[in-house]
């Protein structure tokens, strides 16, 4: 074990919930540590439940060929907590993780305070030591009361695509869950809002006129759409043409469109918003594998890697998988029992061969393979239990040796299978 790993073990101890939405324990350390997020780069904040981590790969891809040199902020990590943080473009060293979360951990003492919370104030103390251009902060839960959200005026929010999902934290339905979203949008600081049902941008527009926020709408002040295999944006200042995101799927386009609105209204050149476009790389999204021992296992069958987890994501992913060269599909599919299932996989059974249900392995809020066999039945899909990834993938290729197998449901499995392969 590493000695940030051993720190990150006791801060998971500090408090008795994983999850308690307050910004009070943060703002306290945050104070003991003189504040730091009031020394930060130029911050591009973005929250939704969808999409946040694609767009800010994207806004990033872009802003680095520029010549920029980018902080970022992400969760889930998928192999290694370090991948959280990227200083001035690299994932944090070792020796400065340790460094900065023994920091955090002295200023705040035996003071209750989630591993989240603490972690992210970690994040903004070394955000405010090292120089960069931009920081990129990605919300986790919500908006309102996430710990991100502690920045008084960022250089420009953005809000992806919102569906259902959290609700044990962020509200049962729509317009609630928009609501804790809209909480990042600040007093005149613009706001790049993605396509979004209509009730939800109702409350993110109600929102900014409260605040003073000024909206950067699809539909009304930038549009996009795939046309003739490229990818068009038009805003006020004109039409680009441009070729299709390098991440796979329509919602990709929308993704893609978000991340040159924003990167538009930061004035940049239109040969940064094509490498936002071209350039971007983000694990365990339709991701192909193909090197490791996962991918020797599967032989001459096509081995992806997807880590999305709701309905929303679900809808996504079987567009996506519908532009690949048409193969037998079996999902290998493990899930979190905080997550609807029954909805993730609904749009994915008209295509699918077969599923093989897994427990997320050294996770304790997995949902067993059992529920997760059940499920994939009641939506239509022949489905079977399986010791583990590893046991799935040689039943599949025993079947059917050209199969493309899809590792699905979870960011927390994807990251297993990314640490498995190599």
């Amino acid at each position: 074990m590493s000695g940030s790993d051993v720190i990150l073990e006791r801060m998971m101890a500090l408090h008795p919930k994983i999850i308690d939405l307050t910004l009070d324990r943060v703002y306290r350390l945050l104070d003991a540590l003189g504040n730091p997020e009031k020394h930060l780069p130029p911050v591009i904040h973005l929250a939704g439940t969808n999409g946040k981590g694609s767009t800010q790969a994207m806004i990033r891809a872009g802003l680095e060929a520029g010549g920029e040199r980018l902080h970022a902020y992400t969760s889930p990590h998928l192999a290694r907590f370090h991948e959280r943080i990227v200083l001035a473009g690299e994932p944090v060293s070792e020796d400065y993780l340790s460094e900065i979360l023994a920091e955090c951990e002295a200023a705040n003492g035996d003071a209750p305070i989630t591993y989240f919370e603490i972690t992210t104030v970690a994040a903004l103390l070394a955000f405010s030591r090292v120089e960069a251009d931009y920081v990129l902060l990605e919300t986790g839960l919500g908006g309102r009361l996430d710990a991100t959200n502690v920045v008084e005026t960022p250089r420009l929010t953005v809000i992806t695509p919102i569906s259902i999902d959290h609700q044990q934290y962020l509200g049962e339905t729509l317009p609630e869950i928009a609501g804790e979203k809209a909480g990042i949008l600040k007093r005149g600081v613009y706001c790049v809002v993605a396509p979004q049902p209509d009730e939800a941008l109702e409350v993110i527009e109600a929102k900014a006129a409260g605040v003073g926020a000024a909206l950067l709408t699809y539909g009304q002040n930038w549009q996009v759409w795939e046309e003739n295999g490229r990818m068009v944006f038009q805003d006020e200042n004109g039409l680009l043409d441009l070729p299709l995101p390098a991440l796979i799927g329509a919602h990709q386009v929308q993704n893609a469109g978000t991340a040159v609105a924003a990167l538009r209204a930061l004035g940049k050149s239109d040969e940064v918003c094509e490498a936002a476009v071209t350039q971007v790389t983000w694990p365990a999204r339709l991701q192909r594998l193909r090197s490791g021992p996962l991918v020797d296992l599967a032989g001459h069958a096509e081995l992806w890697l997807d880590g999305g987890h709701n309905p929303a994501a679900g809808e996504a992913l079987a567009e996506g998988l519908a532009r690949l060269p048409q193969k037998p599909l079996y999902l290998v599919c493990g899930m979190l029992n905080t997550k609807d299932i029954t909805g993730y996989l609904a749009p994915l059974a008209p295509t699918v061969s077969g599923l093989y249900g897994v427990s997320i392995p050294g996770e304790a809020a997995t949902l067993p393979a059992s529920e997760t066999v059940a499920a994939a039945r009641k939506v239509g899909m022949p489905a079977e239990e399986a010791a583990g990834p590893d046991a799935a993938i040689r039943a599949i290729v025993a079947k059917d040796p050209a199969a493309r197998i899809l590792i699905c449901g979870s960011l927390y499995l994807a990251g297993r299978i990314l640490q498995d392969n190599g």
